[in-house]
Order: structure tokens, then sequence, then C-alpha cells
């Protein structure tokens, strides 16, 4: 047999025997009518897991027994029988049971043993049939049980989206093993579907459905996203409120006694950690409030591994809450843990994986800007657009983000081009990506003007788009043009930016302006230079981590308020996701300036 049929067989077989072995841990406390001495040797032999002597006794049992104690015996035997993996032994046990004779709790459970034999046997219909039950009627001790068997059953009958969505719900009651075997299931009968079929369906659910994490992350390794639906909170938290005593509180706070801060202090990312750091102890420093919590600082090292280490250490210190850790590759180990602490992660997994409840998962996405790049452009009257960035992960994860976004909502991309990293002319890629929307004149000798519905999304260091905007007017495309944050320098280069006039880009609130009970950037800029230049969006992000620790529990749970935060107004989704949403700003005369009622606080969107 070649080696990929013997492998594949060898994970049917793995599929099979975890699914088996998935239904023993969801099995209930041993239900037996233990009226003799020779019953409770039966469940005595189970329980240590002589499951074939067990087996053997209940059917001896059965066959001395008659009316309803028979079928309960035999009911037993087939349940024990199940368990060792001999689904054909259950069979013949559960063929000789009238079900007349068992009661509402039995008979559902003889039907859950019969489907699986049914799937066994390729019955998938009959499986089906045995299936539809009134939900609310089955025994919490049986639920996770009857859920992983609709799911193979849905599967059987070839609808591997109904399979996958029961298993997405399914996974939020599993842990070890048993969970990481289920998302492998959901990943995998994802892949079966196209992509078309993926976002149709990913249309048609709800916002806070199990299953549109797992879509959104089957599309992303396709190099494909969905639309962003953010929440859309009309109330900020904090507002001060009068408790029984008449003495005014502030709404949702609840602070934590002690807090550690995961980062890691050496390596190539050290210094974005420092400026995280900075920010986090600059927003405590300013808290006048009595109830600040104790802060202990722990290095994260250099490897997922380290990261978990770190976590157990501060919980072992006594942390309450938990802040970090910020490589994504260690944020998504730390979600596949059993979590006794919560956590506010600074990044987002590459895997996938949602927060633990009562957790929460924050960072500075370029897939967010690029979403609401394409949301200003729209709003704008701007309806078709070239998409121009640089050859980055992250510039690619923003321009993906905006044309799925820009698209979803009727607008129209009409090119898209890479500039290369160590090109400086970039006449070719202007041409690839812009061409359509150049300057139109309304006849000969006339003016030429730009299309009033185009223009341009660009995501790129400043040093690329100071080469590029003035190539585009040379070009003779002179449509507005809308950047994520990475167009921003941070710093005061009016010589420098001029070329990059009239770019409008989204950037942390606090770069721009005040933000009440932070302290001032043009000031603690002058200080530290973890706060200056691009650190200045890492110094606003460790001050957001901080400002969100007392109101964690209160927008997790109130998904109609939000955080007026120095990154951007905060909001927290069903799945625990924080979302940002920017400042605008505007390059004039070389300087960055908040764009005309960019700055008013509107409701998240």
């Amino acid at each position: 047999m070649p080696f990929s049929a013997r492998l594949s067989n060898c994970l049917k077989l793995l599929i099979m025997l975890t699914a088996l072995s998935l239904g023993a841990c969801m099995s209930s406390d041993p239900m037996t009518r233990a009226d003799s001495p020779q019953a409770r040797q039966a469940e005595q032999l189970a329980s240590e897991g002589d499951l074939d002597a067990a087996a053997r006794q209940f059917l001896a049992l059965a066959e001395g027994s008659s009316g309803s104690a028979s079928a309960h015996y035999r009911l037993r035997a087939a349940e024990v029988l199940r368990e060792n993996g001999d689904l054909d032994g259950a069979a013949r046990a559960i063929s000789e049971i009238r079900r007349n004779r068992l009661d509402a709790d039995e008979s559902f459970r003889l039907d859950l043993i019969d489907a699986e034999v049914s799937l066994k046997r390729g019955d998938a219909e009959r499986a089906s049939m045995l299936l539809a039950t009134n939900e609310d009627s089955i025994p919490e001790r049986l639920r996770l049980r009857y859920s992983e068997l609709r799911a193979r059953t849905a599967n059987a009958r070839g609808d591997r989206f109904a399979a996958a969505r029961i298993r997405a719900t399914l996974d939020a009651e599993l842990d070890g093993h048993d969970r990481d075997i289920n998302r492998e299931q959901i990943t995998e009968l994802l892949g079966t579907l196209d992509d078309a079929t993926l976002k149709g369906r990913a249309y048609s659910l709800r916002p806070d459905d199990a299953l549109l994490p797992w879509i959104e992350q089957a599309l992303k390794l396709r190099g494909q996203m969905l639309p962003r639906d953010v929440p859309r909170p009309q109330r900020p938290v904090g507002t001060l409120i009068p408790n029984a005593d008449n003495d005014l509180r502030r709404e949702g706070f609840h602070a934590p006694r002690q807090v550690a801060l995961i980062l890691p202090l050496n390596g190539p990312v050290a210094g974005v950690s420092q400026s995280i750091l900075d920010g986090f102890f600059a927003a405590y420093f300013s808290d006048d409030s009595r109830e600040r919590p104790q802060l202990r600082t722990y290095d994260a090292g250099k490897s997922p591994e380290d990261a978990l280490a770190a976590y157990a250490q501060a919980v072992a210190d006594g942390a309450d809450f938990i802040v970090g850790p910020l490589l994504r590759e260690a944020v998504g180990t730390l979600f596949r843990q059993p979590l006794p602490v919560h956590v506010l992660t600074l990044n987002h997994p590459d895997t996938g994986e949602v927060p633990p409840p009562g957790s929460a998962e924050f960072g500075l996405l370029p897939d967010a800007e690029g979403a609401q790049a394409a949301e200003r452009m729209l709003g704008l009257g701007i309806t078709r657009a070239a998409l121009i960035g640089a050859q980055t992960d992250w510039a690619e994860r923003a321009g993906r983000a905006f044309r799925a976004q820009f698209e979803a909502r009727g607008g129209a991309i009409v090119g898209e081009s890479r500039l290369p990293e160590s090109a400086f002319n970039y006449k070719s890629e202007i041409l690839q990506a812009a061409s359509a929307i150049a300057d139109t004149s309304a006849g000969e000798g006339s003016a030429r003007i730009a299309p009033a519905d185009a223009g341009i999304f660009i995501s790129m260091r400043p040093q690329q788009a100071r080469l590029l905007v003035p190539q585009l007017k040379l070009a003779g495309i002179n449509a507005p043009v809308f950047a994520t944050s990475h167009v921003n320098a941070g710093e005061l280069n009016a010589a420098l930016d001029r070329d990059l006039n009239g770019v409008e880009f989204c950037d942390a609130t606090w770069l721009f302006s005040p933000v009440p009970a932070r302290p001032d950037h043009n000031a603690i800029a002058r200080e530290l230079a973890s706060a200056n230049g691009v650190g200045g969006r890492l110094f606003a992000f460790g001050m957001d981590a901080y400002a969100l620790l007392p109101y964690m529990d209160w927008l997790l749970a109130h998904p109609e308020t939000y955080l007026d935060g120095a990154s951007g107004q905060l909001a927290v989704d069903s799945f625990g996701r924080i979302h940002r949403v920017l400042t605008w700003a505007r390059f004039v005369d070389g300087i960055a300036q908040p764009v005309q009622g960019a700055l008013d606080p509107l409701p998240i969107e």
C-alpha cells in the first residue's frame, strides 16, 4: 500500500478511536439500578477499567432478570461495550431491548448508542432520525456526547458546514486532547469548502456565532479575508453614578489587586516591549486612584514555552490579572492552555484561537487599519480605489482587509501593485494599479481633474510613500491618497514629509490630541525616547492596556460600551477581541494634523 494511503488510513483510525474516547469522556457517572451485589460489582469493574468483565456481568444480569430490569442491564452492557470500542457488541446488546421497558433517560441513551452504531454502518439518515429530539430535554451530562454525534452525522450526510458549526459550539466545552482533535476536525471540515461558499455562509451568521473566527482563519490561510463587523457601542465606561450611599462611583470600574506584566525583555523585540512597558507604567503613575494594583514584571523570554513559564510563575506569585504575552505564537499557545487567571494579551494569535471566557486579546492590527481606511473612503463617496502596498506581511494583511471591506460595501478595486523594497522608480507599479483613475479632462484644452469617485489606498513606510506620492502626481494621478499608520514616522520632519501633503492616514488619538487621564504626548516625548517616533503608538498601546484593566469585566459583559483610549476608541466583541477605532490625520505643509471632526467622540463603527 502506498505511504500516503497508509497515512490516510492511520488518520481515519485515529479519528475513529478519538471519537470513541471523546464520547467516553463525555459519558455520565454510572447510571444503574445498583439493587444487587452483582450490579454493584459490575459498576465497580467498569469504574476500574475492566470493561470486558463489566460487560459480561451486565449481560449475565440481563439474562437473569426480566422486564425493565433486563432492558436496563442490557443498556448498561451496551454502554460499557461502546466505551471499550466494541460497537458491534453494543449493537448486539441493544438489539434485544424493548424500548417500552425503558424510562425517558434510558430511551435517550439507547438512541445515542443506536445512532453511533448506525454511523458505523454507514446509515447517516437513521442516525439523524435517532438524534432528532428536543435539545432542551437532553440531560446536561449527555449534551457533549449528543453534540459530537450530531457533528459526525452531519458530516456523514455531506453537510460539512453544519458539522463544523456544531463542533465550533462544542469547542468551548472541551479541553486537552479532546479539544485539539475537535479543532482539527473543524479545520478539516472548513477546508473542504471553497472560498465563495465560506464567505457566503459567513455573511449569513450572527456576529457572535462561534464558527465565525474559524471561517476567518480558514480564509486567511488562503490569502482571503472577511469584511470586519466590529461592535457599535454608544456609551463610554466610567460614567460617574451614585451608589447606595450617594457617593459617586465609576460605572463598570473594578480594579484588580495584583497585575503581572509579561513581556520579552531581551532579544529582537525588546525595544517594542520597552515602549509598551513605559506606556503602561506612565498610565499607572498618572492614575490617582486609591485602588491602583500592585505591579510585577516578568520576562516572557524568546519562546512560547518561556511565556507559559512566566504565566505560571505570575499565577504562583498571586497575580489576579495578567497582561501579555506579546508574541503571536506565545498568545496562541497560551490560549490552548487552561487559564486559572484571566489575561489581556498584547497580540492576536496567528492560529485563530479566541480568548477563553473572561480573557481578551488586544493588538495593533494592520487588518483593522485597512478595513477602516475602506470605510473612510466609502464614507467620502469614493467607490473606485487603487491599492498599492509594500512587499511585507503587514502591508499584505492591510491590503487584503481593505479589499474585503471595500468590495463588501459596494466599492471596486481598479488595480493593485506592490512596491519592490530596493526600487526608486515606481512608474510600472503606478500604471498597473492606478491608470484607471488618472486625471481626466472635459475636452481639448481644458484642465485635467481627478475623478470625484476615485481614491488610492497605500500601506507602506514613510520612506517609500515619500517617493510614491510625487510620482503619482507626475503620472497625472491626483486622486486622494489614504494610508495606514505606517506612513507616519511619528516625528516632526516637515522638510521630508511635504512630499506626503494631502495624504490621510489613521493613527492613535494620543499622537495628535490630549486624552483624558493620560500624560501629554509632547511633554512625555521630550523625556522618554520610547514615546518618540513609531514608539509613540506603542507607548499609547501600553497606556491603554493599563486603562482597560479595571473595565475588562464590564466591557466583556456590556458590548454597548467603549473606552476612550490613547490608541483609539476601544470596544470588545463577543469573542473577547478588542477593536480600536482610530483618529484620521492629514499631512499639511509636511505636518500631520487631525482631520476636522476626526477627534469627535463618535460611536464606534
